[in-house]
């Protein structure tokens, strides 16, 4: 039998939010948890083998370990009050599920979007934050609880609480892989999926090649970007992808498109000034024939800062409702620029004779 430390709700039996030794069960019936002569809180097996540990180096006189109501297991000093005596709390360490007040850190080198991933495959992916929303989240208003994202010099972090204590909620990432946030109403007898993602074919990453968009209105749902037509399979292992219909110009000859409601490509081969005018940005770009696409980090405010693609555009989505997305501009030839979508297909042979074609569509089928 194999024995685990985990934390759950009193209310709702086995609605487990924290495993401390997921990766590593007691293999028999007898387990101890203690806190041992350095300080550090423990999990020790039969032989007295420590199977878990907090594995902090500070130390007090009188450690303790509590249990908050909040769902935090800390180890503090028993004469301090306030988070500041914390040695160790669980909610530095989330695993699959998220709770109220529990910080969920970013990589403060990056702009920040959140991924879903099987090992290193990325299964969906929000947009990058605007200093408003992560792009590309589509989350109906809830007035149990308020999100809150801190993005300073010194960290970046997203975090919820809650408005109303009766209610109990966790967001958590599924076995399946599908995030969802989850609402018990009275005392834990009824609950309510607020969110759960992807729920449509367009949430999952790269659902279209790269240099396409999905649009979940639309059939097919794939399209490929203006200026760009589908690439023609050398085997069928190989995935379609879009590709440019012609070189850029890169002398006088470029202009840029605005496509409005996106959810903006994935922040691959990408750089970013965060005080740049879009006008500053859209001649940055203009000047730098590999850039291909360019658009506002942060849209508050009137926008401003200029985030600028020079790889493949991958991961792209058109919202049904515009306000759920960003506007993005792409790089085409000055001929191609009043160019309008046509929904037939053809060929890259076909599509290089035809200058009026400005969109290829393509059925997901082909991939």
């Amino acid at each position: 039998m194999k024995r685990y430390l985990g934390i759950w709700y009193k209310k709702i039996p086995e609605t487990v939010v924290r495993v401390a030794n997921r990766n590593n069960p007691i293999i028999d019936r007898q387990g101890v948890l203690t806190i041992i002569n350095n300080g550090n809180l423990v999990l020790l097996n039969k032989t007295k083998s420590i199977i878990w540990s907090s594995n902090t180096s500070r130390k007090v006189e009188n450690p303790v370990a509590q249990l908050l109501d909040s769902g935090n297991l800390v180890l503090k000093d028993n004469f301090s009050t306030g988070s500041e005596s914390y040695l160790w709390q669980s909610f530095d360490y989330p695993s699959d599920t998220l709770l109220p007040g529990m910080k969920l850190g970013l990589d403060i080198h990056v702009l920040p979007q959140i991924f879903i991933d099987n090992g290193s495959t990325k299964m969906a992916r929000t947009g990058p934050w605007n200093g408003v929303f992560f792009g590309g989240v589509l989350e109906s208003p809830n007035f149990n609880f308020e999100l809150n994202f801190v993005h300073d010099k010194n960290e970046i972090y997203y975090m919820y609480e809650s408005f109303n204590n009766p209610v109990i909620m966790l967001t958590k990432i599924t076995h399946s892989g599908f995030f969802q946030r989850l609402i018990w109403k009275e005392r834990g007898s009824i609950r309510d999926v607020v969110v759960s993602a992807p729920n449509d074919l367009c949430e999952y990453y790269g659902k279209c090649s790269a240099n396409g968009v999905c649009s979940i209105d639309k059939a097919p749902i794939c399209e490929c970007l203006q200026g760009f037509i589908p690439e023609s399979q050398q085997n069928q292992t190989s995935p379609t992808r879009c590709i440019r219909s012609s070189p850029f110009d890169c002398r006088s000859g470029d202009r840029f498109i605005k496509l409005t409601g996106l959810k903006l490509p994935d922040l691959v081969e990408t750089s970013l000034n965060d005080t740049m005018s879009l006008q500053e940005c859209e001649s940055k770009c203009l000047k730098n024939c590999s850039c291909k696409a360019y658009a506002n980090s942060i849209v508050s405010g009137g926008g401003r800062g200029c985030l600028m693609w020079s790889g493949d555009l991958i991961d792209i989505r058109k919202h049904v409702d515009e306000s759920n997305g960003q506007d993005l501009y792409i790089r085409v030839r000055a001929s191609e620029q009043d160019e309008e979508l046509k929904p037939k297909f053809k060929n890259r042979e076909e599509a290089e004779s035809d200058e009026k074609i400005c969109y290829q569509v393509f059925d997901e089928s082909s991939r």
